[in-house]
């Protein structure tokens, strides 16, 4: 059995999802459970209509609910004009979706008030209608198909909007769940992002989610492999619209790829790599457009080399020097200040220290005002603003001998706040000011891939 997640621009329209269908009609021998991402731009949209509603602006809200059901309808038609039965079905069930959500939004318009359940109710939406339209589509070409509900075995805990997986519930539930629908089909399809809580409140497991569903169902199942299915040939050695002479990577480690998630690669969500690690089952990054691109293999780390693999950035990070002289020679300084940022659920990236001074970045979408109160009660606190992250991430950067060469021989005339290196050996980090990144980020790549 393998798993299969396709992302939106996978499943974006006729072409896109013609393409798909053929693609699961060679791995039928596989028994694939197939996850998919809404359509692409529709959960940007699904937001809107949130916002919409919040804002009790009826008239736009009905506008972006037209538009949301006749791209769905259009395109439902489009797959299934040979066999109007299913035509009848699909675009039934797209109607009830499309009417539900609009009753839900205009109430919300009533209260003037958007909770974060009401929200993770309106964004689970676009799943659940392309998972519809592609079952279908499906079943129109012979695929002998169940669809089911992600929301029945993805379960987590309260948090509406980024719901933490809870583990035992899903191991016990996904197996349960699938058995029974896998039943004389040769495939199931489901969902990737939306969840519910053990209580039965919806959920979502975040932005960029449906790679993390993936993950954890096939960690369910003992899977054979993961497969996500993009629109690049697999994961490469930088952000290709940056970089255009970014090479695909062949293979890395399950470590080289958490890192490179977090550290700002766009192709996976940060969290995909844990459960399939958990059960060491191997993921595959794939090209729908491509589908005969070997694409990425993703595996133990047993069989992959040393050395670089990626550059990727992050922007919009903040850099907080904390400076005290309480630091030197004392025990428990280091605990008290890590202490106030997780009181305040402030996520640090990097951390730099020295005998009277700590530096960390975090992202700049969090708010650190308690952080900074707290910690200037015994210390000077400075934030820079305006600064980005560089990472280069490789496996035991420390055996390539002239790596570091590499990585700074470019950077003689840019101005650096802050260098990391991180404990596992696997990235090392570089604070510029953001509007140097790009730059910074083809020079070193060009440095160590030329």
């Amino acid at each position: 059995m393998i798993i299969m997640k396709f992302g939106g621009t996978s499943v974006g329209g006729y072409e896109e999802i013609s393409r798909v269908i053929s693609i699961i009609q060679g791995r039928l021998d596989k028994k694939p459970i197939v996850l998919t991402s809404a359509m692409s731009k529709v959960t940007d949209l699904l937001y809107k209509i949130a916002d919409k509603a919040a804002a009790k602006q009826t008239d736009e809200l009905e506008t972006l609910i037209d538009n949301l059901r006749s791209r769905h309808i259009c395109i439902a038609e489009q797959l299934l004009e040979n066999n109007v039965d299913y035509m009848l079905e699909a675009t039934s069930r797209v109607n009830e979706i499309c009417d539900e959500l609009e009753e839900f939004a205009k109430a919300i318009c009533v209260l003037g008030e958007l909770s974060p359940r009401s929200k993770a109710i309106i964004i689970s939406n676009g799943e659940l209608l392309s998972s519809t339209i592609i079952g279908y589509a499906m079943k129109a070409r012979g695929i002998k198909a169940a669809w089911v509900d992600a929301r029945k075995m993805i379960i987590t805990d309260e948090n509406s909007l980024k719901g933490e997986p809870n583990i035992q519930e899903i191991e016990k539930r996904v197996p349960e769940v699938i058995s029974i629908a896998a039943q004389e089909n040769e495939a199931v399809i489901t969902q990737g992002f939306i969840a519910s809580s053990v209580s039965g409140e919806p959920t979502v497991l975040g932005r960029g989610g449906s790679d993390y569903s993936a993950s954890l169902v096939g960690m369910a199942l003992n899977a054979e492999a993961v497969e996500i299915w993009t629109d690049v040939d697999g994961i490469l050695t930088a952000d290709p619209r940056k970089v255009p002479n970014a090479k695909p990577l062949d293979r890395i480690s399950f470590e080289e790829a958490a890192e490179m998630a977090h550290f700002g690669a766009k192709v996976l969500h940060p969290s995909t790599i844990e459960p399939a690690m958990k059960k060491n089952i191997p993921i595959y990054v794939l090209n729908s457009k491509n589908p005969y691109s070997a694409g990425t293999s993703i595996l133990g780390g047993g069989s992959i080399c040393d050395g670089a693999k990626s550059v990727s950035s992050k922007e919009d990070i903040l850099v907080i020097n904390i400076f005290s002289t309480r630091m030197i020679n004392a025990s428990g300084f280091l605990g008290k200040v890590f202490s106030i940022f997780s009181s305040n659920k402030v996520s640090v990236d990097l951390i730099s220290t020295s005998e009277a001074n700590i530096s960390v970045t975090i992202e700049g979408n969090q708010d650190i005002t308690n952080v900074v109160k707290e910690l200037s009660n015994f210390a000077t606190v400075e934030v820079d603003k305006g600064k980005a992250q560089v990472s280069v991430v490789g496996q035991n950067l420390i055996n390539s001998p002239a790596i570091l060469e590499k990585i700074f021989a470019p950077l003689k005339d840019v101005k650096t706040y802050m260098v990391s290196q991180g404990a596992s050996l696997i990235n090392l980090s570089i604070v510029v000011d953001k509007e140097v990144k790009d730059e910074v980020v083809c020079a070193i790549h060009e440095s160590i891939f030329a």
